[in-house]
């Protein structure tokens, strides 16, 4: 796949602090791709230097097909950012705002009335876009950030904590819109975020960034397999059993047996191999199986791991 995103090299320096440290990266066209990491891990920083808000000490950047250091401009006409300040005109009317940014991308005329209308009735914004933004709440000028970075319909979005004060209605009508953006309309979508679920949900694939560094990268399946070769499983029974339990453990293929009253949950190396032998071992112990399920490790417990072990 072409790459709408590609970093080699990306480094900043403040001073003689690091703050993006040889940092390569590849975002494909029309994937969400999750960004995560702790408070001054360096993803600010890099999304600012994509954007080209700021300049990289060295290394390489393209976005869009631009370069970074050599297209500047093409690279911002291609770009739409949530920053993570959001920075709205407050005596403007949100009406306003979206169509000033709008000219300032170079939309005019029919086609930015159309936008315009089009972002505050999606955003929830429609009965309120006479208003003066100064008079917003938290949650309504995140939707008037998100709708301006929508504004010139950009190939490229970078969404800096996009449902940060937003209620649940309003954080999954952006979950829908992010994915939409994707699926359909192809657009390539960098998402940081300390929202875990909502990564996990969204992002086809994630790199974890710590002191500056991309210390993993690959979607949530991908990466819990690589950190943990042993995989869990519940089974449930009809009611509790002890003598199910025992014949479980007599088996020697479940590592940590715990038992939870009508639940027994348990890892094996080889599921494929094992769990048959498991599921005989139940019935000819005169447990009745309700099901047998995998218990998933969680974004956040990938994201923890690797966090900790990365230092």
């Amino acid at each position: 796949m072409p790459l709408a995103v590609h970093a080699e090299g990306l480094t900043k320096l403040f001073g003689s602090s690091v703050a993006v440290d040889h940092l390569n990266l590849g975002v494909e066209e029309g994937e969400i791709f999750g960004f995560l990491g702790p408070n001054g891990a360096g993803k600010t920083t890099t999304v600012r230097i994509l954007s080209c808000l700021l300049m990289p000490t060295s290394g390489s950047a393209t976005v869009a097909g631009y370069d970074v250091l050599r297209q500047p401009q093409e690279v911002r006409r291609n770009v739409g950012l949530l920053p993570e300040v959001q920075g709205h005109y407050e005596r403007m009317t949100a009406y306003e705002n979206l169509e000033y940014y709008g000219q300032l991308y170079g939309v005019s005329g029919a086609e930015l009335s159309k936008r315009v209308n089009g972002l505050l009735e999606t955003m929830g914004l429609w009965e309120r876009r006479g208003e003066k933004v100064g008079v917003y709440s938290k949650g309504m000028r995140q939707k008037l950030a998100v709708a301006r970075a929508l504004i010139h319909d950009p190939p490229v979005l970078f969404l800096d904590e996009p449902t940060s004060a937003l209620d649940p209605e309003a954080q999954k009508r952006i979950h829908d819109d992010v994915i939409a953006l994707s699926k359909e309309r192809k657009r390539t979508i960098l998402l940081c975020t300390h929202n875990l679920a909502e990564a996990e949900k969204l992002c086809d694939r994630v790199a974890i960034i710590n002191r500056g560094r991309i210390v993993a990268v690959g979607g949530a399946e991908t990466l819990r397999n690589e950190l943990w070769s042993r995989r869990t499983f519940e089974l449930l029974l009809a009611r509790p059993d002890e003598g199910v339990a025992r014949a479980l453990e007599a088996t020697g293929l479940c590592e940590r047996l715990e038992a939870k009253g009508s639940s027994l949950v348990f890892t094996v190396s080889d599921p494929e191999r094992d769990n048959p032998l498991i599921v005989d071992a139940v019935i000819s112990a005169g447990g009745r199986i309700v099901s047998l399920a995998e218990v998933k490790r969680s974004l956040e417990d990938i994201y923890l791991r690797i966090i900790g072990e990365s230092g």
